[in-house]
């Protein structure tokens, strides 16, 4: 959820399974506290008021910078080639073999790969540096497309092409997304890296939702032969040497640290680790993560297709509806933090709080109510707050590390999440077979729980604190 925002938003921690009456009195408590203490903050409005001009010209001097302008141009490109192949893939196998099985094989081939690679990316981006990294797996994702393109358009293709082509390019995503997580901090200022990850992720937000339906349109204008796959495969491949050529015109784009290159690959993953495990603020965004990615993202993946098949009279149309709202929602939330201010820390703790609080009852709701406008304003409100959490928190991560641990601990980011929808989907499913209205409410319930034994850890008030010390000048101090 927050980390798949982040993606696709880890460090384990353990909330209460049980949501007592004497605990929603703590969790009341604790926000009657922090509201008190907005109360001898500055005046919120005025606040607002005042930084208007800030966050205009922090959008200014990222889009002004020649090196983030590559990134955004290179990865955006990217970004809209891999929603072809996303189409084209799953296409292509059941155009061959029509075997559900088959195709449940090829996106595990790909999926467990790329999972497994990315602590190994992350290491390895920190002893080579995000941008050389992030060439050499475009350049070699290029290849493997530009393969897939050929063999299709020869009308060449076997399955054993596919699971290897699947395997492989599994293994070069997983490199290369701790690279691609970790290279804005080196391309913008510490006080324009929201700015920053608020454009690259809206950028991302938004190649997904033209490329689907630009590739679906390529491919069913070829329906009775695989010309539109192959030529799907072929756009995407040229993403990739656009992306390829514009990472590799960077000039900066972060260093290699002799100390990660003496260290042997595994004990360098093993550091990463225990830096994020010794730190406690760290340590708690990690469990909130995981909470989230846990108990929302399965049950939303899962129980959406079927509310919408089993109680919506709209059938399909509800499904991408109610998926198009949490889209719509996320966008909002990703360009809401890009330009607002950040809050106070007591502010942003009641943030934090009404945000994961916000998750539980949308959830649960979504098994009382069988209405499909009532659900997707639900939906688009869940997405709102995790977009605007998710700018925040990945941000700060970036911010809060170390540059030569910062691959590493992207890594960890992905990975968990990654690993996390895995099982939560397959606990959704298991769940849903049930009952639909459990699944709901109870990963509501375990959501709200979490929220509540967020509210008295001392990482919460940490995170916030640092997150909040580093404001934005004045505007008056950054205008020229």
């Amino acid at each position: 959820m927050i980390a798949t925002a982040i993606p696709h938003a880890t460090d384990i921690g353990s909330a209460p399974r049980g949501v007592t009456w004497l605990s929603k009195r703590c969790l009341i408590v604790s926000i009657e506290h922090e509201l008190e203490q907005m109360k001898t903050d500055q005046n919120p409005i005025e606040a607002q008021v005042k930084s208007g001009a800030a966050h205009a010209g922090s959008l200014r001097r990222v889009m002004a910078a020649r090196e983030f302008r590559l990134l955004l141009a290179g990865s955006s490109a990217s970004l809209l080639g891999d929603q072809f192949a996303l189409i084209a893939t799953p296409w292509l196998v059941l155009q061959i073999s029509a075997d559900p099985f088959a195709l449940g094989l090829v996106l595990a081939l790909e999926g467990l790969p790329r999972a497994g690679s990315m602590l190994i990316g992350g290491a390895v981006t920190d002893r080579f540096a995000p941008r050389r990294v992030m060439v050499g797996a475009d350049i070699a994702r290029a290849a493997l497309t530009a393969a897939m393109a050929f063999v299709v358009l020869s009308d060449a293709t076997q399955m054993w092409m596919i699971y290897g082509y699947a395997l492989c390019f599994g293994l070069f995503s997983g490199l290369a997304i701790p690279a691609e997580n970790s290279i804005v901090p080196s391309l913008v200022e510490r006080n324009d890296l929201e700015a920053g990850n608020a454009l690259k992720m809206t950028a991302a937000q938004l190649a997904g939702f033209a490329g689907p339906a630009l590739a679906g349109i390529v491919i069913a204008s070829y329906s009775t032969s695989l010309l539109g796959i192959g030529l799907a495969y072929g756009f995407d491949a040229l993403t990739f040497i656009v992306s390829a050529a514009a990472v590799g015109a960077i000039q900066r784009g972060g260093r290699g640290h002799g100390d990660v290159l003496d260290a042997k690959l595994w004990e360098s993953i093993a550091e990463g680790i225990r830096n994020t495990w010794e730190d406690e603020a760290l340590r708690f965004v990690f469990s909130v993560l995981i909470a989230v990615n846990l108990f929302v993202v399965g049950p939303l993946l899962v129980g959406i297709p079927l509310l919408a098949h089993q109680r919506l009279s709209e059938g399909a149309l509800a499904f991408g509806v109610l998926m198009g709202s949490f889209a719509v929602g996320n966008l909002g939330g990703y360009l809401l933090a890009g330009v607002t201010r950040k809050p106070s820390s007591a502010a942003m703790r009641l943030v934090v709080l009404a945000v994961l609080s916000g998750f539980g009852v949308v959830v649960a709701s979504l098994g009382v109510a069988a209405n499909l406008w009532i659900d997707a304003v639900l939906l688009a409100g869940l997405g709102l707050g995790n977009g605007y959490l998710a700018i925040n928190l990945f941000t700060w991560i970036q911010a809060r590390t170390p540059e030569a641990m910062l691959g590493r601990t992207m890594s960890l980011v992905t990975f968990t999440s990654l690993g996390l929808v895995s099982i939560s989907q397959a606990a959704a499913g298991m769940v849903s077979r049930w009952s639909l209205d459990a699944l709901f409410l109870t990963a509501g319930a375990l959501v709200v729980a979490t929220a509540i034994w967020s509210a008295g850890r001392p990482g919460l008030r940490i995170f916030a604190d640092s997150l909040t010390a580093n404001r934005l000048p004045k505007p008056e101090e950054q205008l020229p």
